[in-house]
């Protein structure tokens, strides 16, 4: 069971016990009107195979010096910036933004053309490029349906062109819980042995969307669009910082193609495991009404806490497709550049010269904290 969350703000006055019930339920609930429009819907249409498209990559970026406080308005240059924040952080939150979902759909825009959910829910307005997240007091969590390392995910992966800069806002969410879990695919790389990352780079994975079409099926749940399975390489290099990131993730990365199935799993379960328990690669956000939070799919993986039933969570998000996820070869080869280890690119920016392959052979040292 989770921790019980303790508000220090000054006690409600007691409720009166015949309407304790509902009270507590209306408690546990952010007041923020749920808009009608935006609730989910499985529309029963079907959409054509997903094919190459052309996206611009935002690599003229400046250094995102200007402190962005306010997402609306923003200028092309104000919105490059942020990419390349995302791009370097993993994942950037802002609080109280007053941003409806048009605008939120016309800034993901710029980062790339809209992908479209083939199993998730749309609003009932028909807007088809939002993600609905919904879950309310009629969808209490079964525990024995999943495991919590099966929820970590990079969105969609299984595309041939996998989601860049996505953004979700809330709209409704529980007074506690229902936080939202990142974990660094470059920490995660730059966590491994030199040994260890070459062999990686080598390497590619099969992503696959059938688990998923499968489970919409068997909830007599529309597909729109057929199930596919993509192969992308297990490090990829983001286009914009040149860093190296692990590209796997539990909810839909199936197997290493190319070596023994023994090897695989046991390369694959590793990686899961360090993403999913590794804390040193992680980090947690509280929603609050009009929190947004804008993460780059190509670089970090996330998962979403069960811990709010029975209130009532509704977020919305926006996925714009990037590029064709790039080996550590093809980026090097394409781009005349060294593709870099983020890690050992901050050290090196802070003065501090770490030389790798003497510092693998020191001996292992305990904690002291």
């Amino acid at each position: 069971m989770a921790p019980t969350a303790v508000n220090e703000k000054t006690p409600a006055p007691k409720p009166e016990p015949g309407r304790l019930k509902n009270e507590a339920l209306k408690s546990s609930i952010h007041s923020i009107r749920l808009p009608s429009a935006m609730m989910p819907s499985f529309p029963d249409i079907a959409w054509e195979p997903l094919s190459e498209i052309d996206v611009t990559d935002r690599e003229n970026l400046f250094d995102a010096a200007q402190k962005v406080k306010h997402l609306t308005p923003l200028s092309d240059t104000q919105k490059d910036e942020l990419a390349l924040l995302v791009g370097e952080r993993g994942v950037v939150f802002f609080r109280d933004q007053e941003l409806d979902i048009y605008q939120q759909l016309d800034l993901a825009r710029h980062f790339g053309p809209l992908h479209k959910h083939a199993t998730t829910p749309i609003p009932r307005k028909g807007l088809e490029e939002v993600h609905v997240v919904y879950n309310d007091a009629s969808r209490r969590p079964d525990p024995s349906a999943f495991s919590k390392i099966e929820l970590w995910h990079s969105d969609v992966s299984y595309e041939l062109q996998p989601p860049s800069t996505t953004s979700l806002k809330v709209i409704t969410g529980p007074e506690y819980g229902g936080d939202t879990l990142w974990s660094s695919g470059y920490a995660l790389y730059s966590s491994l042995s030199p040994g260890f990352q070459t062999y990686l780079e080598g390497l590619s994975a099969v992503h696959s969307a059938v688990a998923q079409a499968e489970g919409a099926r068997a909830a007599g749940l529309p597909v729109r669009r057929k199930e596919i399975e993509t192969i992308h390489p297990v490090v990829r290099v983001h286009p914009a910082t040149g860093w190296k990131s692990v590209y796997v993730n539990p909810g839909f990365t199936r197997r290493i193609v190319g070596i023994p199935k023994a090897e695989s799993d046991a390369i694959l379960t590793f990686l899961f495991n360090q993403i999913s328990n590794n804390p040193d690669h992680q980090v947690r956000f509280k929603w609050e009404p009009n929190s947004i939070a804008f993460w780059d799919n190509r670089i970090v993986m996330h998962s979403a806490t069960f811990d709010f039933w029975p209130a009532t969570r509704h977020a919305l998000r926006a996925t714009p497709h990037g590029e064709k996820p790039t080996s550590v070869e093809e980026y090097e080869r394409q781009t005349g550049k060294e593709a870099k280890d983020r890690q050992l690119e901050i050290w090196k920016q802070q003065g501090v010269a770490i030389d790798v392959k003497k510092n693998s052979s020191l001996k292992a040292r305990g904690y002291n904290d």
